[in-house]
């Protein structure tokens, strides 16, 4: 089964002083090396902003080019704001692109791998299955 990364993870394994054992850092590692690892255009945007050094933001970008982004539809759009909409009346707060991700992952039957805790909390409104390593 493919596997949504999530910005969380991405970031984790960014970082300049990420742990090499961190088990995020090596699920992922195995995720990518596995061919299992599902990038969508809106992590990478997520991933990209904020980057102050334009070297640093060319090579990241250039690096992370190595993964295709999984393709949306508007039923993925559509989905998405439903979630927003249902998590909303059950006091449920996120990000759009947190919806966007949850709506890919139901439409693809994928899971998706986070270190973010709201989206344990959609859980409680929406279908959204979480890897588990």
């Amino acid at each position: 089964m493919k596997i949504i990364v999530d910005t969380s993870i991405w970031s984790l394994a960014l970082r300049r002083r990420a742990v090499v054992g961190d088990g995020f850092v090596s699920t992922l590692r195995d995720l990518i090396e596995g061919d299992r690892a599902v990038m969508l255009g809106c992590i990478r945007q997520e991933i990209l902003s904020g980057i102050r050094s334009t070297e640093q933001f060319t090579l990241l970008r250039d690096r992370l080019r190595a993964f295709p982004d999984e393709p949306l539809f508007f039923r993925d759009y559509e989905r998405a704001a439903e979630f927003f909409n249902v998590c909303r009346k059950r006091g449920i707060q996120g990000s759009t692109t947190d919806f966007l991700i949850c709506a890919a992952a139901l439409e693809r039957e994928q899971a998706i791998f986070t270190a973010d805790e709201d989206f344990k909390k959609f859980q409680r409104a929406i279908p959204v299955a979480l890897f588990k390593p």
